[in-house]
């Protein structure tokens, strides 16, 4: 059986039940055993070493270097799964694999839920991928939100059979996770490396490759799934190791303005475009932010990545215009750094200038948890300059934050963006859809535009149309892209407008 390869972590197993909470069950029968054959005497010695050595037994396991049991998912660490891959191929089983599942947007989960809630999700995925696999299987925790599967010996570790099992492990995670009374819904990237594809046959190797096969899926989008080939860009160095070269990619051009489009559902035609940083690395290939952002924050160059991404925008819509493409707007995502720079209305209006562009043509997009959590009068202060320059203003995120109706007026918000947390089975879950249609309702009567994120399926479309939202955004749209490839896009987008039919407002 498949259990011979795991001594090691059957052993710490053993040694947790011996050293652990579970010693004290047996405290009583000995102080009674002691005093049954020694009497008061060893009674009283018993009373005072038994503790003592359950303290130190203690002590030494919570300070012991080699522990490899995560204590969030009760999981075994990479080590074990490293150790059990090398003892497969040792014995030269070629029928196993390594997989690598990821929660999707993990630390946004962490920032919207909290870090306990957020702990409370991966425990619920992980008991899910546990389940979800043969007994035989390894499953072990790697950094973040990262589960690694070792495969038991199996006849069949092909194409797709694989892709099958990994489809069944997103299955299995996605289904919703409950929080208190809230229910929660993740979705997961899925990377693997089948029998003998790994540059070299040990337990390292086959791990390294499907965290490469990861870092592809990640880069395409939530929810998908990859395969570890010899082409395969390299995985993404650690996000602190970009600190010393984060100035220069800024610098040099690497760090660039990509778009994604926004669709009015009233008339199925663009009615905007999202800028999203991203790093075109010449080694790494193409850096989404959640991997570079540390850096920024950590070198302080937050303003700069604002300024260069705000003048590629503008630059970029100007040259739409020229070449006769309809691009009603474009929005940038300002931080709270910038907002809080009492020169920031000033810079916005030069580069307006530069480009010979109206201040409607660019919409200000500030993240939810800025204007909740701000008591700082110079950011309320610009944005309400913005604001009456005649920029438009979107609250991003909505949703995540605690953002008050008091707070949506102070900033003079035109228009809210609703969370993909909300979005996402919309179409099925008929808990998406109340909260979807208490949000639009108080956007109706606030006279505020809607949007909403991270819109994945046409039926997902299709179900916020109805319930009133008014613009929508996501890969059923159109996936970010380099500002040549919009021409393409509008091109494609304008052969598959359908007029949408006047929709009555859903009731819920």
């Amino acid at each position: 059986m498949f259990r011979r390869y795991r001594p090691r972590l059957n052993r710490a197993r053993l040694h947790r039940i011996l050293v652990g909470p579970q010693l004290l069950a047996f405290f009583p029968a000995l102080t009674l055993g002691g005093y049954w054959f020694g009497g008061e005497a060893a009674l009283l010695v018993l009373a005072v070493v038994l503790p003592g050595l359950f303290a130190l037994a203690a002590g030494r396991q919570a300070h012991a270097p080699g522990d490899t049991i995560d204590p969030v998912t009760k999981l075994p660490l990479r080590a074990a799964l490293i150790a059990t891959l090398d003892q497969i191929l040792a014995q030269n089983h070629q029928g196993t694999a390594c997989i690598v599942v990821e929660i999707d947007d993990y630390p946004h989960l962490a920032r919207h839920h909290g870090p306990v809630a957020a702990d409370e999700i991966l425990r619920g995925a992980a008991g899910r991928v546990v389940g979800a696999l043969r007994t035989d299987d390894l499953v072990a925790r790697l950094d973040g939100a990262c589960l690694a599967i070792a495969l038991a010996p199996t006849r069949r570790a092909d194409l797709e059979s694989l892709i099958q099992l990994a489809a069944r492990l997103q299955a299995a995670i996605a289904a919703p996770i409950s929080l208190g009374g809230t229910r929660v819904h993740v979705t997961a990237s899925v990377g693997f490396c089948l029998p003998a594809r790994a540059r070299e046959q040990n337990g390292n190797s086959y791990l390294e490759a499907a965290l490469r096969a990861l870092a592809e899926a990640r880069g395409v989008g939530p929810g998908a799934i990859r395969a570890y080939t010899n082409g395969t860009a390299p995985t993404c160095p650690n996000p602190a190791r970009f600190a010393a070269e984060i100035a220069d990619a800024l610098e040099n051009g690497q760090i660039r303005a990509w778009f994604q489009p926004q669709v009015s559902t009233d008339t199925g035609k663009l009615s905007g475009l999202e800028a999203l940083a991203r790093w075109v690395h010449p080694v790494n290939g193409l850096i989404a932010p959640i991997d570079f952002l540390p850096a920024i924050r950590e070198a302080g160059l937050f303003e700069r990545l604002g300024e260069i991404i705000l003048s590629q925008s503008l630059r970029a819509l100007k040259r739409w215009d020229n070449a006769g493409l309809i691009v009603p707007c474009v929005g940038v995502n300002f931080s709270s750094f910038e907002l809080g720079n009492p020169g920031i209305c000033d810079k916005i209006r030069w580069e307006l200038d530069r480009f010979d562009l109206t201040p409607d043509r660019l919409t200000v997009e500030i993240l939810e948890d800025v204007i909740a959590a701000t008591d700082n009068d110079m950011i309320a202060r610009n944005i309400r300059a913005l604001s009456d320059m005649g920029c438009n203003i979107d609250l991003d995120d909505f949703g995540t934050g605690h953002a008050s109706i008091a707070n949506i007026r102070r900033f003079a918000i035109n228009r809210i963006k609703i969370d993909r947390s909300y979005v996402t089975r919309a179409d099925t879950d008929r808990e998406q859809q109340k909260m979807v249609a208490a949000i639009l309702t108080m956007a109706e009567r606030l006279d505020l535009q809607s949007l909403a994120e991270g819109v994945e399926t046409m039926s997902e479309y299709s179900i916020l149309a109805q319930l009133g939202c008014n613009h929508v955004q996501g890969f059923a749209i159109g996936r970010p892209m380099a500002e040549d490839d919009i021409s393409g896009w509008m091109a494609r987008h304008r052969e598959t407008i359908v007029e949408p039919p006047q929709v009555t407002r859903r009731a819920i």
